[in-house]
């Protein structure tokens, strides 16, 4: 996960940084259960203080999003039932293969199409 501050937007350091955490969920590039940096090495990668980065980490606690374990570390929450989370983890295996094979993303959707269709 490629994470960026832009200083120039109109949304805080913070909310851009949840924002993005959210987004990668949503899309499968943060799996359920992705350990996240700690709150002092984003900071430092991002070059924000360390205040903004917890602030953002806070927010994202608190809606669910990642969860913390204490000295085990901050991790993607586990959401939906585990139907939802098996086909979440088996779409994002498909997709970092496809990626690696060098597939596009239509055909990529096709082949899923296909099988899915050949299993009914």
């Amino acid at each position: 996960m490629k994470l960026s501050i832009d200083p120039a937007a109109s949304a805080p350091p913070f909310e851009q940084l949840r924002r993005q955490v959210i987004d990668a969920v949503s899309d499968g590039s943060l799996a359920p259960g992705a350990r996240m940096p700690t709150v002092r090495a984003l900071a430092a990668e991002l070059d924000l203080a360390v205040n903004t980065v917890a602030k953002a980490y806070r927010a994202l606690e608190a809606d669910h999003v990642i969860e913390g374990r204490g000295r085990a570390g901050t991790f993607v929450s586990s959401t939906g039932d585990a139907v939802t989370r098996e086909g979440q983890a088996a779409a994002i295996a498909f997709a970092d293969r496809v990626r690696r094979l060098g597939i596009e993303r239509e055909a990529a959707i096709a082949l899923v199409a296909s099988a899915l269709d050949a299993r009914g």
